[in-house]
């Protein structure tokens, strides 16, 4: 009996094992690729103006200046990005 209810449950465990589970599976498409620029716009405009900022600030001002150019130029860079920036340009094709 014992040999019976093994290999009845042995079946049972390769019979679930084979059949895939399609519905546990998940399939992603990726519909654009976007670029590097795309995808860190926002980071990439604050950080050039706040490297632009702090250029400006060493030239005037040294150490100190380029400390406070560069907050200036992030903070600009910011306001620009984040609240002056058009976002949803809208495309033709």
């Amino acid at each position: 009996m014992k040999r019976v209810l093994s290999i009845l449950l042995v079946m049972v465990i390769i019979v679930f094992a084979a059949v895939p589970m399609t519905s546990g599976q998940t399939v992603r498409h990726r519909r654009h690729s976007r670029t590097f620029w795309q995808k860190h716009r926002d980071k990439l405009t604050v950080a050039g103006a706040a490297t632009a900022g702090a250029g400006i600030g060493a030239l005037s001002g040294g150490k100190k200046g380029a400390a406070i150019g560069t907050a200036v130029g992030a903070g600009s860079g910011a306001l620009y990005t984040y609240k002056l920036r058009k976002r949803h340009r809208h495309r033709r094709y």
